[in-house]
């Protein structure tokens, strides 16, 4: 059994509170006191965390520990900022312990802890482990972490890294009596194999756009009846897109940390593909809700986001893209906390001609047409489908097209096409913008997009007259010039020709 002399001292154990993916200290204060036995924390803690007293004293039971008869005070400081999660678990219990002087307060003291017990004092997985282990690495700390996330905390750099699968390995090893080894960086294993592009017979067009979005970064909309393929098209879009950059893994990871979707730990290697369903309220696609979680945006960034049935999501969950689509970030206001994510990703869609979805199909013709499309079309905002670069029809796939051999190229050869022209992009803005934090041409903007994408006299006077019979937008026309670049790109010159420019205006949309 352990012992304790009952003085009263003030034990602290640093922690962190999240506030989007920016890590916050927090100073864990335990102080045991003569008085009636009483287990009080304060610190304007929500739910989850006032029930750690409970979890706290079911898991030092279970070690055999009985709490003292008397009062103990946790306070959470700061005091004003708001405590929310399982996380605060174990360092409560840590602060409690060295209270108890069962361990030494220097042996917890250049760690930062957060882990939720079990009633049986198993430490379980939580939310942040990564951004937290980063927060520690700057700030010269080791960091305490459930042993499942071990491996996610070690990507943080040269720090000490403690795993416990348990509190009771935790206090053998600050104790001296038992030895954890260090966690291993884990990353994550290639997934089974993605659906191939050689599966879609005919669309060829619609292919050469998919390969010009992939290649670019650029935004697509796909519009066609049910059965044309966009669906299947879409899904295909992750097997030719490039692994996350050792940068671009980081950052995406400490989003999916926050969210509590890194598996087992695991750095993410494969670009984000996320396809929530039309049901999906504003905040389950932009974020929010009671924690200011990230949303399907956050959750897709430097990935892919693909709405399928595009009119049927709610107007104002759509309109809330917008903003993100030009910043590459979200900003969540509550009444109490401003949270910002990240959310620079590619916006893949897909919707029906009209309501019934057979507008302008010759063999079974909408009987309300053009009025059905009209109505249909018209619940996207012409802002939103302004931003997208390219929008293209996919028209029925015939049955002699069905019977065509399985086309010889497929996701592999159009894949290292992709990696090849975005490395050459990438090349260029080291050169050109190395203090740029840019990846794909879709990014590019101001001074850079006039160096860069400037294209010849003779297209620069086809764009202008398209400009004027399309009636482009300001922000039309660059993405035009976004687009001619990338295929500039695929096409491996670097002067923008008209043909260029040409195909890329094919890809507005008529009402942009």
């Amino acid at each position: 059994m352990f012992s304790f002399s009952g003085c009263f001292m003030v034990a602290r154990v640093q922690s962190v509170a999240f506030q989007g993916i920016d890590v916050l200290p927090v100073d864990v204060q335990v102080q045991i006191t003569s008085g009636l036995p009483k287990f009080t924390i304060v610190g304007l803690a929500d739910k989850a965390v006032a029930e750690s007293k409970e979890r706290v004293r079911s898991a030092l039971y279970a070690m055999g520990l009985a709490l003292p008869p008397k009062h103990i005070a946790v306070n959470l400081a700061p005091a004003d900022l708001i405590k929310e999660g399982s996380h605060f678990d174990l360092p409560i219990a840590v602060a409690l312990l060295v209270a108890m002087e069962v361990i030494q307060a220097e042996s917890v003291k250049p760690f930062m802890v957060l882990g939720e017990l079990g009633l049986d004092s198993r430490i379980a997985a939580v939310n942040g482990v990564l951004p937290a282990a980063i927060s520690a690495a700057s700030l010269s700390m080791g960091l305490i972490c459930p042993e499942a996330q071990g491996g996610e905390a070690a990507w943080a750099g040269e720090i000490q890294v403690l795993a416990p699968g348990s509190l009771l390995a935790l206090i053998n090893h600050l104790s001296g009596r038992q030895m954890m080894a260090a966690p291993q960086p884990k990353i994550e294993e290639q997934k089974a194999e993605l659906a191939d592009l050689k599966d879609v017979k005919g669309q060829e067009s619609a292919k050469r756009a998919l390969e010009i979005a992939a290649t670019g970064g650029h935004n697509l909309l796909m519009i066609g009846p049910p059965g044309s393929g966009k669906s299947m098209l879409a899904s295909r879009l992750a097997g030719i897109l490039p692994d996350l950059s050792p940068t671009e893994a980081l950052e995406v990871s400490m989003i999916h940390s926050i969210a509590g979707q890194l598996k087992e730990g695991k750095l993410l290697k494969q670009r984000p593909f996320r396809d929530p369903h039309h049901s999906a309220s504003l905040p389950a696609l932009a974020g929010g809700g009671l924690k200011a979680k990230p949303g399907e945006i956050s959750l897709a960034h430097r990935g892919v986001l693909f709405l399928d049935e595009l009119p049927e999501f709610q107007r104002g969950a759509l309109e809330a893209l917008r903003q993100p689509l030009e910043a590459g970030k979200v900003s969540i206001a509550r009444a109490n906390a401003h949270v910002s994510y990240p959310a620079r990703f590619q916006l893949i869609a897909a919707l029906n001609p009209c309501k019934c979805g057979y507008m302008g199909d010759p063999s079974r013709e909408c009987s309300r047409a053009p009025r059905c499309g009209q109505d249909y079309q018209n619940r996207i905002s012409g802002p939103l489908l302004d931003r997208f670069d390219l929008v293209i029809d996919v028209p029925s796939v015939s049955a002699k097209d069905l019977n065509l051999p399985t086309p010889k190229e497929g996701s592999k050869e159009v894949r290292e096409r992709v990696q090849k022209v975005r490395e050459r992009q990438q090349e260029r803005f080291n050169q050109l913008a190395p203090d740029q934090a840019i990846t794909t041409n879709a990014e590019i903007q101001g001074e850079l997009l006039e160096r860069t994408a400037t294209p010849e006299p003779d297209g620069i006077e086809l764009l202008q007259t398209a400009a004027e019979r399309l009636r482009l937008s300001a922000r039309g026309y660059h993405r035009v010039l976004r687009v001619a670049r990338t295929i500039a790109d695929m096409a491996g010159v670097e002067t923008i020709l008209r043909n260029h420019v040409a195909e890329a205006l094919q890809y507005r949309h008529r009402s942009s």
